[in-house]
């Protein structure tokens, strides 16, 4: 019994970069995929932004974590430690799949609400921030979650090049006892327990905006 606690505290014990690889993600994520999603709307480097897009989410996440890991530091001479190689590789993989979210989220905004706002003159900075995104946060929520789920599975492939996530931790204790079912299980028992935390958390904010339109 003894044995099994401190299993489990081994493995927690990579909690807590599991989650420092998952916000980083976000971060990257959201402010790349904002960008995107209105410079494609308004018809400024769409091609471009499509192309980058598509080969984001045609190549495997693995695959472009060991060129962030392997090959850019040789090529640029950066020296990237494997905390910051994986937030930058799952920030940029997600960007993509969030550009697509926010695009179809801007889509679902009436185009009269857009016309409204030019012909009051509003600002277009203002018309984003105070007319049109609030709209989409609303309308794109269920998915953004989802997203965020699907981010955070994603970071155990962090544990390919050596970082001391949740999965790293099963692993290496797997490999000191022979016995790889007890740490995997551990390591699920995590995942998933903040997996919950993350659809109650995006719970608690659907039904705080619904108590705002409601207001």
């Amino acid at each position: 019994m003894e044995n099994i606690w401190a299993d489990i505290l081994y493995v927690g014990s990579g909690v807590l970069v599991t989650l420092q690889l998952l916000a980083g993600a976000i971060c990257i994520s959201v402010v790349i995929g904002l960008l995107m999603s209105i410079l494609r709307y308004r018809g400024i480097c769409r091609s471009l932004i499509n192309g980058i897009i598509s080969v984001v989410r045609g190549t495997p996440l693995v695959l472009q974590l060991g060129l962030i890991y392997f090959a850019v530091p040789g090529i640029f001479g950066l020296k990237l430690t494997a905390v910051a190689a994986g937030i930058i590789s799952f920030g940029l993989n997600s960007s993509a799949y969030v550009a697509e979210i926010l695009r179809a989220g801007i889509e679902s905004v009436p185009k009269g609400q857009f016309e409204a706002a030019q012909t009051l003159g509003i600002p277009v900075s203002h018309m984003w921030k105070d007319i049109i995104l609030p709209q989409v946060v609303r309308n794109i929520l269920p998915a953004m979650i989802g997203e965020v789920i699907a981010l955070l599975k994603e970071t155990a492939i962090i544990s390919m090049i050596g970082c001391q996530d949740i999965m790293r931790k099963s692993q290496l204790l797997a490999a000191e006892r022979f016995v790889y079912f007890t740490p995997l299980c551990i390591a699920g028992v995590y995942y998933y327990c903040l997996v919950l935390l993350i659809e109650f958390i995006g719970r608690k904010i659907e039904q705080s905006e619904k108590y705002d339109q409601n207001i």
